[in-house]
């Protein structure tokens, strides 16, 4: 069994048109991916941890409830009797195409290196085979906490776990553009894996291609790359140098692709964990973010995605 955990941060979600009809539900990028791998992820071949704090209000209770229902451990998630987790209202165009508002500057994830049981997350992280997170993961973060996380992620990455990265870049997280690159450039060294989205790359780095993207990664010392490009499908360079291009099925009418990038990711992770190559991975990532886009919210109804159990792990794939 490989043991896979993710850090960040999961809120609460409001979906719909203001002053409208409004969906209550959860979501964030971490736990997105945390919830369609669980699914997507027979329990005894992966398992699926998250580390976060939450309250102890009703909601928390029910959101910890839930992720369990999906199979997602919880034993490094923390509770914290002061605070509350954040919140964010999705607005959806025609096209399905998304934009969002936050309500997060004192969400209880943000102090997860303070809490006082921190200790007991370290212990489930330094148990793992792979450990993954997002730029939203560390930009939620005081500024000190990351590079103490960074630092912690250096001892594990040497103890041997791997680490995975999606840099996941939303700039009304950080101080500056400065302070981003400067923290994801201590943290590129310590990856295995970066799975990021070229738009973003653009957004921090002004990259003009994705092959300046693959350049600069494979520098800065990462081992294997993957580069999501929406609908013109992923790039991937492995570690024998390899490189490729997977193309993406075709979606005529995007519902919501709020959690595209979450779920490729974790059809990406579903087969990277169980040693395919990363071609293989990246059509199983691209497979079920096209279904995802299908339907409305960050986390969709569990019977859209539970044919992706047999399918993803069939011993002939």
């Amino acid at each position: 069994m490989k043991k896979l955990s993710i850090i960040g941060e999961c809120m609460i979600e409001l979906n719909g048109e203001p002053f409208g009809e409004m969906r209550q539900s959860y979501g964030g990028d971490t736990l997105n991916t945390a919830t369609y791998l669980a699914r997507v992820s027979p329990p005894e071949k992966i398992e699926v941890g998250y580390i976060s704090v939450l309250g102890t209000d009703p909601l928390s209770r029910e959101m910890q409830k839930r992720w369990r229902e999906e199979g997602i451990r919880t034993d490094g998630v923390l509770s914290d009797n002061a605070r509350y987790p954040g919140l964010y209202l999705i607005q959806l165009d025609s096209r399905g195409e998304r934009t969002f508002l936050y309500w997060r500057n004192q969400s209880a994830a943000r102090y997860l290196l303070r809490h006082p049981d921190y200790a007991k997350a370290c212990e489930y992280l330094s148990d793992s085979d792979m450990i993954y997170l997002s730029g939203i993961s560390l930009a939620i973060l005081p500024d000190q906490d990351r590079y103490l996380l960074i630092n912690q992620l250096e001892k594990l990455a040497k103890q041997g776990v791997k680490i995975a990265f999606d840099s996941n870049y939303r700039p009304g997280l950080w101080e500056s553009e400065q302070k981003t690159r400067e923290i994801y450039t201590a943290l590129y060294p310590l990856l295995s894996l970066a799975l990021v989205t070229f738009d973003d790359e653009q957004a921090l780095w002004r990259d003009k291609e994705v092959s300046t993207t693959m350049q600069r990664l494979n520098a800065a010392g990462v081992k294997e790359i993957v580069v999501k490009q929406g609908k013109c499908g992923a790039f991937f360079h492995d570690f024998s140098g390899q490189q490729g291009h997977i193309t993406t099925e075709p979606v005529s009418n995007p519902v919501d692709t709020t959690s595209a990038g979450d779920a490729f990711n974790a059809g990406f992770l579903n087969g990277y964990l169980q040693n395919k190559s990363l071609s293989q991975c990246c059509r199983q990532g691209n497979r079920l973010a096209a279904e995802v886009i299908r339907h409305k919210g960050a986390i969709i109804d569990k019977r859209a995605t539970q044919h992706f159990l047999a399918e993803f792990n069939c011993a002939n794939q």
